[in-house]
């Protein structure tokens, strides 16, 4: 069902079914799931632009589990993650969640707005390219799937082509048993942007890791996998000092920008420590 609040000013959609808005993404609408970002950076002017909410769209919502995996909808919301029952594979994601702005935030922001927003600092984005999550994405010439890295592709920018949507992240079951972590470095503890920011996910067996991924945030234009330190921790026992196998050469693919929240040079220092922090974590 579509309602037009705003009438002369702008039109507002907000269909309840996925297909009425993939017909209304046929001409330019800008697209509101959680409006955490939408508008604060409309604060102080008209609406203009013709909305499509999403919201109401119910096959979008929730976390499902079946034999591959879990089904993230693109506007679960990140109170419902926090509560959602999920194994330790997750924990990482979890915590990001607890961190992203205050409660407010979380009962109204989205996994997917998070990721569509396309900010550097988007604390989502280095959990789930170390969960190596895959975006499903509907559009006029069907449905497809993207990593999360094909998806970022810089400040701002996506590979979300003209009227298409994400509909949901997809999170495969891993081979090992699991576990992940998030930690983050703002100017106070809470509701702040990230200066940096790391994720990870192991996968252990017998005491020793057999597979990593590791990404960090805020340290580039898009959150960046680190594959120098995912090889390097391959075969690792778990005996606390997993933090001690980070090498400098292993955050090459980092470009830190200077800003009001920290230099580049500090920015660098603070994804060393905050690296060797989150894997002494995950091992002890």
């Amino acid at each position: 069902m579509y309602t037009n609040d705003w009438a002369s000013m702008a039109e507002y959609l907000r269909p309840q079914r996925l297909e009425e808005a993939l017909l209304a993404l046929a001409r330019p609408v800008t697209v509101l799931a959680g409006g955490t970002d939408f508008y604060p950076a409309r604060v102080g002017r008209t609406i203009e632009e013709d909305i499509l909410d999403i919201t109401a769209i119910e096959a979008l919502r929730g976390v499902r589990e079946d034999d591959a995996g879990w089904r993230i909808g693109a506007t679960t919301r990140w109170n419902e993650l926090i509560e959602a029952s999920l194994p330790p594979l997750f924990d990482g994601l979890k915590q990001a969640a607890r961190e992203i702005g205050g409660r407010q935030i979380q009962n109204m922001g989205t996994i997917a707005g998070n990721l569509c927003n396309a900010s550097p600092a988007a604390d989502g984005a280095p959990c789930l390219l170390a969960l190596d999550a895959e975006l499903e994405i509907a559009g006029p010439a069907g449905a497809r799937r993207l990593s999360v890295g094909d998806f970022l592709l810089g400040v701002r920018r996506t590979a979300l082509a003209p009227g298409e949507l994400v509909i949901a992240l997809h999170v495969k079951r891993p081979a090992h048993h699991s576990r992940s972590a998030f930690v983050k470095l703002g100017a106070r503890r809470y509701l702040v942007i990230s200066i940096a920011m790391a994720a990870a996910v192991i996968g252990m067996r017998d005491g020793h890791i057999v597979s990593a991924r590791i990404a960090v945030g805020a340290c580039s234009p898009v959150a960046r996998r680190l594959p120098g330190l995912e090889a390097a921790l391959a075969g690792a026992p778990l005996d606390g000092r997993l933090g001690e196998r980070l090498e400098p050469g292993h955050l090459a693919l980092l470009t830190p920008i200077d800003d009001m929240r920290g230099s580049a040079a500090y920015r660098g220092d603070v994804a060393a420590t905050l690296l060797r922090r989150l894997l002494d974590g995950l091992a002890s």
